[in-house]
Parts: C-alpha cells; structure tokens; sequence
C-alpha cells in the first residue's frame, strides 16, 4: 500500500502576483504574508508610495521587502 505522500508531489508556495511597478512585484502568499521584492529604487518608490495612498494599514518593512497588514500586527 502507498502512503499519501507518495500521490501527492510536495506542495510549493510561490506566492501569486498582485501587482507591479516596473520590476518590482507585490506577491501574496498562501499563509497571509505578503512581499515586495525586486525593481530599481524608483521602482520601489513607486510602490511603496502607491501602497501608502491607497493601502493604509500596509506597513513596508526594509529587510528583505516584507511588510505586515493591520490585521497582523
């Protein structure tokens, strides 16, 4: 008999796509954690400004592009 894990290939977030400013992507994934990663420094700005006017709980942190809504904090 086989186990269930020998059906079932390991599963892999990747996170899904939810927007982008040039190079600069805003991931979410799976668990509620969200990521901005990659672009230049203006397309970061870009971002994070947009995240500020219009995402008001978000809060951008500097290591590594993670940031925490307000219901996670």
């Amino acid at each position: 008999m086989k186990r269930k894990s020998e059906y079932f290939p390991p599963f892999k977030d990747d996170g899904e796509l939810i927007a982008s400013w040039g190079e600069a992507r805003l991931i979410r994934y799976m668990d509620g954690k969200w990521e901005l990663c990659g672009g230049s420094e203006n397309d970061l700005a870009e971002a994070k400004e947009w995240i500020s006017l219009f995402w008001h709980e978000a809060v951008v942190g500097e290591s590594l592009g993670r940031f925490k809504t307000g219901s996670e904090m």
